[in-house]
Parts: structure tokens; C-alpha cells; sequence
């Protein structure tokens, strides 16, 4: 089970003062420790002095935007979780923010209690698990049995996913929970709110679109050939289903 950091550090970045004042006053009433930013300079600056365990970032901001900003810390491989913010309220700007690697998304106006639960969420998703130690009476007790499937292996004990070579794949914690969700599932045909319950639960209060956009992600990483997968299967009208043999370890 994972568990949050005993104060998370929040960096909210947002243009309006009046907005990062009253979202970091409500934020530290419930238990995060909170630094602001009005832009993308500001922002990478506070994120070099002191790394917050999550930013909230608002879509639109002077110079680079919100997407512009998310895009370009995944590129640099920084996998910082990111709520974003924005004023748009179309499925399309939802699905373009996830699409760059924001964790989740929340449209103004909202309720500053629903923005808590969904950091609470992400940090929890992006949180390593508790280790509990061995029994002195069995310090090689085994751990959690790993995953085999198409030339891969899935290590629940480490959160990890590696190929023949070695090579680990990048995933977020929102892409290994999905994956986690259809090895430990193979050849079912699972809805979207099945994924969502086996993946993220219910407490990440997710719209649909996003498990089709982490699905999206997920095949990039996994599939021969993304375009057309053979691994994450589309089951019109039913969801998705995971195809290979899946062996544990």
C-alpha cells in the first residue's frame, strides 16, 4: 500500500495572485506544505530551490503555457505529478493535457475540496509502496511474484517494467496501474469502469476519457507497433482486452 509524504510539498503555478493565494491558504488548512509561482520562469525556479511532490498547474499563463510547460518536464524526463487547471471545459483540451503527461485535470471553476482529493489521489498513485520488513525468521521470504508477458516482465515489489535487454520502460504511475490492472487480468474484456476501479479507483474521480488516453500512452510503450496494437485490444461497445499469455514469476 502506498502512502502520502507526511506534509506534501505543493507547487501551484497560476497568473492570478488572488487564485494562488486562496488556493495555497485552503491547501496548507489541509496538511501540504505550498509554494507559488506566476509563470513557467517562476516555476522552474521554485521547482530547483525546493522539488514539490506535485504541481498544480494552470493551462493558461503568460509565456510557455500550462501544456507547453507539462510537455517539456516529460521530455526532460521529469516525472513530477501534475494536476493541471484550466478554464476550458472541453473533452479535447482534457485529453490534450493528458496527452502531454499531465496525471490528472480539473476545469475552473471547481471546488477547492474536489482539487484536494484528486492530489491526494495522484500522490498516492505516484507514491513507491510500503516495504514492510522480512520476519527475522524468514529474511528471503518472497515477495510479490512477478508478471512475464511478451518478452516482459512486471515487478510489483518495485513498480517496475522491464524488457529482455534490461531495459526498463518510463512508466508513470497512472500507466503502471493500468498495465498492473490487465496483467493481473489477461484475456478479459474489462470496461472503463473496471480500469478505472482496478487501476486508479474511484478516489482519482476520473472521467472516462482518461482511461483511453492512458491506454493510448500505455500502448506506446508496450506495443510492437502502437498504431496497431496486439497486446491492448479495443472491444467495441465492452473496453479492452489484454491478449498475451501472462506467466508468474
Amino acid at each position: 500500500m502506498s502512502t502520502l509524504p507526511a506534509e506534501p510539498h505543493l507547487l501551484v503555478v497560476d497568473d492570478d495572485r488572488e487564485i494562488r493565494d486562496l488556493l495555497g491558504r485552503f491547501l496548507v488548512r489541509h496538511g501540504f506544505r505550498v509554494t507559488t509561482a506566476a509563470d513557467g520562469v517562476e516555476m522552474r525556479a521554485r521547482m530547483a530551490e525546493d522539488r514539490p511532490d506535485l504541481v498544480v498547474l494552470d493551462l493558461m499563463l503568460p509565456g510557455d503555457d500550462g501544456l507547453t510547460l507539462c510537455r517539456t518536464l516529460r521530455a526532460e524526463g521529469d516525472r513530477t505529478p501534475i494536476v493541471m487547471l484550466t478554464a476550458m471545459g472541453e473533452d479535447v483540451d482534457r485529453i490534450v493535457g493528458l496527452e502531454m503527461g499531465a496525471d490528472d485535470y480539473l476545469p475552473k471553476p471547481f471546488n477547492p475540496r474536489e482539487l484536494v482529493a484528486r492530489v491526494k489521489a495522484v500522490l498516492r498513485r505516484a507514491a513507491p509502496p510500503d516495504v514492510a520488513p522480512a520476519p527475522d525468521t524468514a529474511p528471503d521470504a518472497p515477495g510479490e511474484p512477478s508478471y512475464r508477458f511478451a518478452g516482459l516482465v512486471l515487478d510489483p515489489a518495485t513498480r517496475t517494467c522491464t524488457a529482455a535487454d534490461g531495459t526498463e520502460l518510463d512508466l508513470s504511475a497512472g500507466e503502471y496501474d493500468m498495465l498492473l490492472a490487465f496483467v493481473e487480468h489477461p484475456r478479459r474484456v474489462l470496461s472503463r469502469d473496471q480500469l478505472l476501479d482496478l487501476a486508479r479507483g474511484r478516489q482519482a474521480i476520473a472521467f472516462d476519457r482518461s482511461v483511453d488516453i492512458q491506454v493510448s500512452r500505455l500502448r506506446r510503450k508496450i506495443e510492437p507497433d502502437p498504431k496497431q496494437p496486439s497486446l491492448i485490444k479495443t472491444v467495441r461497445g465492452g473496453g479492452y482486452l489484454f491478449t498475451p499469455e501472462v506467466e508468474r514469476a
